[in-house]
Order: C-alpha cells, then sequence, then structure tokens
C-alpha cells in the first residue's frame, strides 16, 4: 500500500444519481420531476433538448425513471454489495422532489427526508462516505410550469432554501457535497440539465445563459450555506468534462477547440474564481446575449467559490473547421464530435481515450489549481450472461484498468486528486437514452429496456477485479 501513487485517504467507490436508480417516483410525498417526464426511445433525445410537447405523463409512452433499478427500496442490499467490494466513497444525489414536492412548499417533506437519513446511515454504517449532488438532473415539474424553470430568478431563492433545508439536516454526516451535476449539460440538453422548454420564436442562447447565470447564483449561494452551516465539509461543483483535440494543426482548428473547451470551462471558471471570465463577455456582445444580473450578484460570486473541481470523463472529443469532415460526427455523443482516427470506439460511438483522461486532469489542475474529484467515468456496454450465467466483462475491465494508469501518472504529474467514483456501479437507467442495456456497473440488474424483470442482483467479473484494485489501492 506504501509504494501505491494514490494516497491512503483516496476515495474510492462509485456514483449513481436519484433518478437513474431510485424508482418510486411519486412515493412518500414525492412531486414529479422533470426526469420523471422523459420517456425511453426515440422521442427522449427530444424532450431532453426542450422540445416537449407536454407536461403531462402520457399512457403510450414508457418512463424508465419511475421504477429504475428500485434502489428506493433496496438500497440496502446494494450497499452491502458496495462495501463488499470495499468502497470508501459512494456519490448519489438527493432527488429536490422528495424534500420540496413541488418546490414551494413552506416546510419540507419529512418522508423523504428520512429516507435520505436512512441512505446515509447505511453508509456511515458500513464506513463508506456520501458524497452528495444537490441538483443531479432534477427540477420540480411544478416550477417548470409556474416559472419556466431556470429562466426565472425565482429559483435562486428556492434553491437557497432547499439547499440550507439538507445541509442543515446532513450536516453531522455528510462531508462532500457538490451543487449542480454537469452543469455545462444545460448548453446541450437544457430540459434534462436546467427544465428549460422552448417554443417557436425562442432566444434560446439568450434563454440559456440566463438560465446558466441563475444557476451559478445558486450554486454560490448553496457554497455560502454549506461554509456557515457545515463549516468542516467542502462543496464543489461539477462538469462533464473531456478535452478537444483540433483535427489538424490549421490554426482555425486550434482555435475551435479552444473555443469548445472554453463553453464549458465557462461555467468552472465562474464558479473556482468567481467572476465572468473575459471570453464570456466577448461570446454575450457578439450574440446579443444580455444577462439580467442583481446588483449583488457579482459580490455573491466572487465571495462564494468551490473547495474542489468534481468531474465526470468518459471520452475526449475533436473539432475542425472543415465541413466535409463535420460532417463525419461520432454518433451517441451529447458533444457534437468528430471521429478521431487514432481512437477506438465503444458500442455507442463514444471515443475511448485513456490518455485523454490524464491530459484532462492536468489541463482542469493547471487551470484552478483546485483539488480534483473523478466523479464519473465509466464504460457503457451490452453485458449477455454466458451459459453458466456469468458475465464475463473483461472489456469493462480493460477500459477501467486503461484510465485509471492514466488516473495513476496524472497524480505523478502533480494532480492534486480526492477520489475516484466510477460511474454507475450498478446497472442503472442510461441519462442519455433511457435505456438499461446500456450498462456500466459491477453489479448486473435483471431488467430490461421495456422494464421487464427481477430486479435481481449479480455480480459480474469486474466486481471481483475492482474490489482487489480498491484493497491495493490501485497496485493491483
Amino acid at each position: 500500500m506504501s509504494n501505491s501513487v494514490f494516497p491512503n485517504d483516496f476515495l474510492w467507490g462509485g456514483a449513481l444519481a436519484a433518478n437513474q436508480t431510485e424508482g418510486a417516483f411519486l412515493e412518500d410525498g414525492k412531486g414529479l420531476s422533470t426526469v420523471d417526464l422523459l420517456p425511453a426511445g426515440e422521442k427522449r433525445r427530444a424532450y431532453m433538448e426542450g422540445h416537449i410537447p407536454t407536461l403531462e405523463l402520457q399512457n403510450d409512452l414508457f418512463y424508465p425513471s419511475h421504477e429504475a433499478i428500485d434502489f428506493y427500496h433496496r438500497f440496502r442490499e446494494d450497499i452491502t454489495l458496495f462495501a463488499e467490494m470495499g468502497f470508501k466513497a459512494l456519490r448519489v444525489s438527493i432527488a429536490w422532489t422528495r424534500i420540496f414536492p413541488t418546490g414551494e412548499e413552506d416546510e419540507p417533506n419529512e418522508q423523504g427526508l428520512a429516507f435520505y437519513d436512512s441512505l446515509f446511515d447505511c453508509l456511515l454504517e458500513h464506513k463508506i462516505e456520501p458524497v452528495v449532488t444537490l441538483a443531479h438532473f432534477d427540477v420540480p415539474v411544478a416550477l417548470v410550469e409556474k416559472y419556466g424553470s431556470w429562466r426565472n430568478r425565482k429559483l435562486v431563492t428556492l434553491f437557497e432554501k432547499y439547499a440550507k433545508t439538507v445541509l442543515t439536516r446532513y450536516r453531522d454526516k455528510v462531508k462532500y457535497w457538490m451543487t449542480f451535476n454537469e452543469i455545462n449539460m444545460l448548453l446541450h440538453l437544457p430540459f434534462l440539465g436546467a427544465g428549460l422548454i422552448f417554443e417557436k420564436g425562442d432566444q434560446e442562447l439568450q434563454i440559456k445563459y440566463q438560465a446558466a447565470h441563475h444557476q451559478l447564483v445558486a450554486s454560490a449561494l448553496a457554497v455560502k450555506a454549506c461554509h456557515e452551516i457545515a463549516p468542516e465539509a467542502k462543496i464543489g461543483c461539477m462538469l462533464a468534462a473531456g478535452m478537444f483535440y483540433p483535427y489538424t494543426s490549421n490554426p482555425d482548428d486550434v482555435k475551435a477547440a479552444l473555443d469548445r473547451d472554453r463553453e464549458s470551462y465557462f461555467f468552472i471558471d465562474v464558479q473556482a474564481r468567481g467572476y465572468y471570465p473575459s471570453y464570456a463577455r466577448r461570446f454575450f456582445e457578439e450574440n446579443d446575449i444580455q444577462i439580467d444580473m442583481q446588483p449583488e450578484d457579482q459580490e455573491i460570486l466572487k465571495a462564494n467559490t468551490v473547495d474542489y473541481i468534481g468531474f465526470s470523463y468518459y471520452s475526449s472529443r475533436t473539432t475542425s473547421t472543415d465541413p466535409e469532415v463535420l460532417a463525419k460526427s461520432t454518433a451517441g455523443n451529447v458533444f457534437h464530435s468528430v471521429s478521431n482516427p487514432y481512437l477506438k470506439k465503444s458500442e455507442w460511438g463514444w471515443t475511448i481515450d485513456p490518455k485523454g483522461f490524464r491530459i484532462t486532469a492536468n489541463q482542469l489542475y493547471d487551470r484552478y489549481q483546485l483539488p480534483l474529484f473523478v466523479v464519473e467515468n465509466g464504460l457503457g456496454a451490452i453485458d449477455v450472461p454466458n451459459k453458466e450465467d456469468e458475465i464475463e466483462d473483461g472489456y469493462r475491465i480493460e477500459y477501467l484498468k486503461q484510465h485509471i494508469e492514466q488516473m495513476a501518472e496524472a497524480i505523478k504529474d502533480g494532480v492534486d486528486l480526492i477520489g475516484y467514483t466510477s460511474w454507475g456501479p450498478i446497472d442503472l437507467v442510461s441519462a442519455s437514452t433511457g435505456e438499461m442495456k446500456k450498462r456500466y456497473g459491477y453489479i448486473y440488474v435483471d431488467r430490461d429496456n421495456q422494464g421487464n424483470g427481477s430486479l435481481e442482483r449479480k455480480k459480474k467479473k469486474s466486481f471481483h477485479w475492482y474490489q482487489k484494485v480498491i484493497s491495493t489501492n490501485g497496485l493491483t
């Protein structure tokens, strides 16, 4: 252990989200969340992009979040399996609508609060640190209907109330918090990321960046609340990371890659540095974007910067200014990326680039000089049991092995890493596709894309591999 490059207190574990695992979507007083409106199938992408015909549930559509993998009732069984692997941390999220079903109640829903008490207590009993995200693609539908979601300043106040409620309730149980999951996703999947719905004639870019400003102020106020309520805790931000490569050494391609990186780093620049970067101001001027700021906003952002940077990494991206090259984009990727001829791809068209993981970690640390926390990394793949009913997922082991090796190299480079919570330690509903067959877990869940199956849990080959990785602190 002493020869490992990973610190002795490194937080090995896994990450999941309430809306992709819990199910029980209206149980014990929970309100309807935006993710509860996302159907499986062909319509899902249009919904996530903000083109939603109705906020009513429809009988002819299947909504995978409604039952998901029933973590709400089975979390003790699942946490026992995580503990058997040796987890030091589990990243989870709190469903806003379990605490305030419509977002505007005077008092929180005690049944929702009690559920997370039980969840965190169970984790701590197994010596697993809860790492808690306040908003993982969850907005109360009632706030979308009444205010238009994050386009309205009212949500800043309501989110601050929610944040203070849970920070106060769990201040003795949770040491690591994050504000918004993959906050930059707002620009790409605005309904998923911020509950935004667009109508014909809307100035979508203006609406997105105004909503982004509201989320950034709300994030800063949550940081302020955490520092006051739970001063021993750490609270961070989180982005969907993965650097852009220029397709060629043409300076135009290099500049295009810089611009695409800044598109995401903008959010973290504000959360980590406390002010709007100059390149964003130019972008706003050139695109006629007028951000409505309150007089106190600049001071709120400046005084309440984050303690660490959380990030997800699945793949790098590549961009070009050549129209013919741009036409050949990778399939299945939320971030538009052209095909990189030097890299392999997953079954869903995501580039597999372990060295890009190291490069991205170095970029982030060079930029912010704050501790980093890898809170998502994994491979979505189709797992098929063999004749002995075993899941031999050597492809997943190889993917994770290569990425952990590059993470070790980043530490040798001097990057300060808090921990590594791989995405989907148990099979869950895919956020991008709503599928179950796109599996990430070390634990197989018997459920298919149509919601059929026993929900039985079963260890995969990768379960025992990751157990060994953790027990040797990354030496094996």
